[in-house]
């Protein structure tokens, strides 16, 4: 009777040392998951020379991440993003585009096309990605990310049109969507990067 007294004794003190100690060591685990799940450092994509990116390599920097396309109206602003990259980039700042072909098929290219494009035009030296759609139900899935609060956490939006922009701070977390015909180089985008 005794022995199992003692075996007794043993099991619930070993019980509640797990309860105590093992359990919320899991639940921080978790808890941490879950945080990194509202950042873009859980996403690796593809960029225009077929090479995997991984987002979790940005962290610590502020990211502006926009969708582009070679055939619009709002192009030109390829020239600014690439100005506020060469004044930002030594400062913690990257820009991050994907081509999409979403609005009025704008951007027909392939990936090779598009390089060409950036580079010849616009002597584009921020990191490109592959095309990609950036609404719909083929949307990619950093985009659901970027436009879905549920897991970005931050709040639900709608891609309106080409250039649309998405800031990212140090965390990897969404902070702002930019309209389209905001400029690059406006203030609040400038300000937010000095802040």
């Amino acid at each position: 009777m005794k022995k199992l007294i003692i075996m007794g004794t043993l099991i619930l003190s070993a019980s509640l040392y797990a309860t105590n100690h093992i359990i919320p060591a899991a639940t921080q685990s978790m808890k941490e998951l879950q945080k990194e799940k509202n950042t873009i450092y859980q996403f690796k994509v593809t960029d225009l020379n077929g090479k995997e990116f991984d987002f979790a390599s940005l962290k610590g920097k502020k990211v502006l991440i926009v969708n582009t396309a070679s055939e619009c109206g709002l192009t030109p602003q390829y020239r600014q993003l690439q100005s506020l990259y060469n004044e930002f980039e030594d400062k913690n700042f990257v820009i991050v585009g994907f081509p999409a072909n979403n609005f009025g098929a704008q951007e027909p290219g392939s990936d090779a096309e598009i390089a060409t494009f950036c580079e010849q035009n616009y002597g584009v030296t921020f990191p490109m990605m592959s095309k990609i759609s950036v609404k719909g139900k083929d949307m990619a899935p950093i985009y659901e990310f970027l436009t879905k609060k549920s897991l970005n956490g931050v709040t639900d939006s709608e891609v309106e049109w080409n250039f649309q922009k998405y800031l990212i701070d140090e965390s990897g977390h969404l902070v702002k969507v930019i309209s389209p015909r905001t400029l690059p180089d406006a203030a609040e985008i400038k300000d937010w990067i000095k802040s």
